[in-house]
């Protein structure tokens, strides 16, 4: 099927946002902390190593996993089929989402995108506002609302969880989007080549690689941890009796590293729609 104008326009600007967004220099300081990072990552035993990559790997598919099956996700899903149906009444089940006209998906897609983004900026200014407690469940409950604005994404564009390819492709792009700028180019390149080389346009099942977390992505959870210290230090700073400046901290990180993954996650799957509807 041949893309109208808008949606060749569409295509041109998202591989214009790849060079632009995953074109990074690094800085003399970065270079330092890369090198500090990598150092002090080998001198950790081989098995703590792995089961550190395990850990987080078998979080991420367990959060999936409960999300996906969970009475909200169906909920979810039935609202984005809902407002679907308000531009084309066929619209019954997530695959007819790809039904829809392009401006139309950015719609219901912005809609979603502005939710996921507003529980993260309240949930950055609860953990800014909290105690340890608040604190030490911080990282997780980025991680989970970051990964459902990833799985909202994929709704939006008409790919169905349900599927084990999709539940992959999904961690990975999430991974993409949580890596430290120097490192997603690579990741996003990997993820692009492992879908283009899927024999079928709607896979069900997965059959790459299961390990998605690598020794980089833990550069995520430091900068979580130098959040916490940070945030701890500005809670001791009250405004009537309020710790201002600590909300504002949690709350912008959580809201900026937000903003980065419903970026990355809707121009894959949009760039992903289109190339499939030009092979139609």
């Amino acid at each position: 099927m041949t893309l109208t104008n808008l949606e060749e326009k569409r295509l041109y600007e998202i591989e214009r946002w790849e060079d632009e967004f995953f074109s990074h220099v690094p800085t003399d300081f970065e270079v330092t902390y890369q090198r500090l990072y990598r150092e002090g990552f080998k001198k950790l035993p081989e098995k703590r190593k792995q089961k550190l990559l395990d850990t987080v790997d078998k979080f991420l598919f367990y959060a999936q996993s409960l999300t996906l099956n969970s009475r909200f996700h169906q909920e979810a899903t039935e609202r984005i089929i809902t407002q679907a149906r308000i531009f084309n009444e066929e619209v019954k089940e997530i695959q007819d989402m790809k039904s829809l006209k392009l401006h139309q998906l950015h719609f219901i897609h912005s809609q979603q995108a502005a939710k996921q983004r507003l529980i993260s900026l309240g949930q950055g200014g609860l953990s800014g506002a909290g105690g340890v407690l608040l604190i030490g469940a911080d990282l997780p409950a980025m991680l989970i609302i970051n990964l459902r604005a990833v799985q909202l994404t994929a709704l939006t564009f008409g790919y169905d969880l349900r599927k084990p390819y999709e539940m992959m492709l999904a961690i990975k792009v999430f991974h993409v989007a949580s890596l430290p700028k120097g490192m997603q180019k690579k990741a996003w390149e990997e993820v692009l080549q492992e879908w283009e080389e899927e024999d079928s346009d709607y896979p069900f099942f997965y059959g790459g690689k299961e390990e998605v977390i690598n020794p980089s992505w833990f550069q995520q959870p430091l900068r979580q941890v130098g959040k916490a210290a940070v945030i701890t230090l500005a809670r001791k700073k009250l405004i009537q009796g309020i710790p201002v400046a600590g909300m504002l901290i949690g709350a912008t990180v959580n809201y900026n590293f937000s903003c980065q993954v419903t970026e990355v996650a809707k121009n894959f799957y949009e760039k992903r729609y289109l190339y499939e509807k030009s092979r139609l």
